[in-house]
């Protein structure tokens, strides 16, 4: 298996070559990233420096690092690279400036009366200016353009924009004090998680990584999977969900166990291009699975003011219920060419996986264990840090000063690209709420889609898969989640309401409002309604009475479901960019490994994933992300079976090959499960499914017995 990891990213690596680091430069960056990752366990356990501060030395340290690990350009000619080797270093020393300068000349800018000297003018302008550059080099020109137009429209060319979108403008000199040195720009809330949050849980799976839990995971999962009908499917499925909860990178996720699960699968007979599209959608699935989620979820974490545990607690049935939905694609996909349960030759057995690599449960387990204990994912995440290198003590390759150096550098080199995105996207948030445009996107979603829940879940679809195409998935979600966030949280709390309005379980306080604001419908209230009339009586509500009406009707718990729902909605569909052609990081990453077209990769992967669009629906109009787990588990409970039933629906297959005629039973039949109806429809539509599985299982064995029965064709 080692064999297999190396020839294929030694392959990748010609293929697709990543940021290199000149020779000149290695030595400098692998130190640098060792006292930068230092310098941010100090930050974030004994330091007393400011936030802002803080923020500026976490912008300067992965600058500098940045301008060494991406070039500015690239040249095969030696002078050439030699001057922009040159330029790169001016760059690192001065982007080091640049937060050397913020810490040295605050207390005298306010002195002055927040007036600019000359070097604050250099140091703000040149902090931007690198901010952009860094973004450009690590994502592409999506981020900096945003950038550009969003800082443009605050100080020039918004006062000439008519309408809703007018602003009337900012001094350049108030526009870069509130871009540099104020705690809502560039070294805001979004840095804030970037230095404390992110960067801790890169670290500490940068430090999983070393020890060797990665393989660990991958014989798990061969050991679960390996002698399953579709079995080398499988564990790409399950090595992934699992790498997923110490990895939060879907690049990351589809190099580090692609190279082992697509040749497995290439071999057992998949096709190249299905095997691509499973790794790359199990591993985008990676992003969504607890503990770790990437960026994004810290920033929702503090955008929403939910514990970062409540949020990963209450996303763990939805993502297993994803992962089950790319199992279905990998079992019938399997079923159709023909690979049955077989023996893995090269499987460890499951004994010997736990006798050597058990120990690696351990910080995991420590990590999940604190963060329900109620401490602070920092605290959390440094504590299982140290259990890592505690607990590789009992492996037959210890973490020594060496390896612990190394995955001091790896975390830090790790966090690169993300460090510098995070603190450039502050400069979109700032103008965004400086200038009020989030509400007013809002509003006009809102209006746009005719107060229709399902009207507005399908734009912001579509406005994610535009982005995604070229923003990385947490940028995505920042600006989805600033601009259509609101429109989504108002829209289900409407739709709360008029289910209990039409209920007739109201509160007397309601009902007084109710009487005072529609008297000929006095009759009505308190006593069980239709939707429609329940809708119209609460748009007769005096907009400075709605928010009271809403904190009588519903408790704070289904309001902060709501509010949660509305930004997990955005956060689940700002990952399918991975996976969207034309431009797919995940799918050209396994693509690479599998030796598959692209655009036929990608198709296939937005088939298999499409759990992202279907479980966001269910987030909107079931209480899947409730606090109450009984809630969650039986919408869960009916989930799973409707994910099958719309799966095979679509690929045409169950045990066996199923017609038309059953295709489209069970397509009703599966969102019958999956929709909120009475619990009567759920269990009538559940004995359906069983039914239907149950008769075409045994087709199935007869079709087995059949094939078993015939002669061998000829060689």
């Amino acid at each position: 298996m080692a064999d297999d990891r190396e020839a294929a990213l030694a392959k990748l690596d010609k293929e697709e070559p990543p940021a290199q680091v000149r020779a000149w430069a290695d030595p400098v960056v692998f130190w640098a990233g060792v006292v930068v990752s230092l310098a941010h366990i100090y930050f974030n356990t004994l330091s007393t420096v400011s936030d802002l501060w803080t923020a500026a030395l976490h912008f300067g340290m992965f600058g500098f690092l940045c301008a060494l690990l991406y070039p500015m350009a690239r040249s095969r000619n030696r002078a050439v690279a030699r001057a922009v080797g040159l330029l790169d270093i001016a760059i690192a020393l001065l982007v080091a400036w640049t937060a050397i300068h913020l810490i040295a000349g605050e207390v005298a800018l306010y002195d002055r009366g927040i007036r600019f000297n000359a070097l604050d003018w250099a140091a703000s302008i040149i902090a931007i200016v690198l901010a952009v550059e860094f973004t450009r080099r690590t994502t592409g020109w999506i981020i900096p353009t945003l950038i550009l137009l969003s800082l443009s429209y605050v100080v020039w060319w918004g006062k000439y924009v008519d309408g809703v979108f007018h602003f009337p403008g900012l001094t350049f000199e108030t526009a870069l004090f509130r871009s540099y040195f104020s705690g809502d720009g560039m070294f805001g809330e979004i840095a804030r998680i970037s230095y404390a949050y992110v960067f801790m849980f890169i670290l500490f799976g940068a430090f999983l990584t070393r020890s060797g839990a990665g393989d660990f995971i991958m014989n798990m999962a061969r050991c679960a999977a390996g002698k399953m009908t579709g079995g080398p499917g499988l564990v790409a499925v399950i090595g992934s969900a699992m790498m997923g909860t110490i990895s939060g990178s879907a690049v990351a996720n589809v190099v580090g166990t692609g190279v082992i699960t697509i040749p497995l699968m290439k071999r057992a007979g998949f096709p190249s291009h299905f095997a691509a599209a499973v790794e790359s959608s199990a591993s985008t699935g990676g992003q969504i699975m607890p503990p770790i989620m990437g960026a994004g979820a810290f920033v929702m974490a503090s955008y929403t003011q939910i514990p970062y545990v409540h949020i990963i607690l209450v996303s763990a049935l939805p993502a297993i219920m994803y992962f089950l939905s790319v199992g279905y694609w990998v079992r019938m996909e399997a079923i159709r060419v023909g690979i049955f349960g077989r023996d893995d030759p090269d499987a460890p057995s499951f004994r010997q996986v736990m006798r050597e690599g058990g120990h690696n449960l351990i910080p995991i387990a420590l990590l999940v264990g604190l963060l329900i204990w109620g401490f602070t994912p920092t605290y959390a995440a440094g504590l299982s840090i140290l259990a890592v290198v505690g607990t590789s003590w009992l492996s037959k390759k210890p973490m020594g000063p060496r390896a612990i150096a190394e995955a001091l550098a790896k975390g830090a080199r790790n966090m690169v690209p993300t460090a510098v995105l995070l603190v450039a996207v502050g400069l979109v948030v700032n103008v965004l709420g400086t200038t009020g445009i989030g509400n007013t996107f809002s509003l006009m979603i809102s209006r746009w889609a005719g107060d229709s829940l399902l009207v507005t879940i399908v734009m912001v679809s579509g406005a994610a898969v535009i982005l995604g195409m070229g923003l990385p998935t947490t940028a995505a979600y920042i600006v989805l989640g600033t601009l259509s966030a609101p429109a989504l949280y108002s829209l289900i709390i409407q739709t709360e309401l008029v289910q209990v309005l039409a209920s007739g379980q109201v509160p007397d306080m309601v009902k007084a409002v109710l009487m005072l604001a529609a008297p000929d419908k006095a009759a009505l209230i308190g006593q069980p309604m239709s939707a429609a009339d329940a809708r119209a009586l609460l748009a007769l509500i005096p907009p400075d009475m709605s928010s009271m009406v809403t904190e009588q009707m519903l408790g704070a718990s289904l309001r902060l479901d709501a509010l949660l729902s509305a930004h997990m909605i955005i956060f689940w569909l700002a990952q399918f960019s991975n996976l969207t052609p034309p431009v797919c990081l995940a799918v050209y990453a396994a693509c690479a490994i599998a030796e598959s077209p692209p655009w036929k990769t990608g198709v296939m992967a937005v088939h298999v994933a499409m759990g992202f669009f279907i479980i966001p629906l269910m987030f909107a109009y079931t209480p899947f992300l409730s606090s109450d787990p009984a809630e969650a588990f039986k919408i869960f409970f009916f989930g799973v079976g409707g994910m099958y039933c719309v799966v095979a629906a679509i690929r045409g297959y169950m045990e066996t090959r199923i017609g038309w005629l059953m295709r489209g039973l069970l397509f009703a039949n599966g969102w019958v499960l999956l929709w909120p109806l009475d619990s009567t429809w759920e269990f009538v539509a559940l004995a359906v499914f069983v039914a239907l599985l149950v008769w075409n299982v045994r087709i199935s064995r007869r079709e087995a017995r059949a094939r078993a029965a015939s002669p061998p064709l000829p060689a």
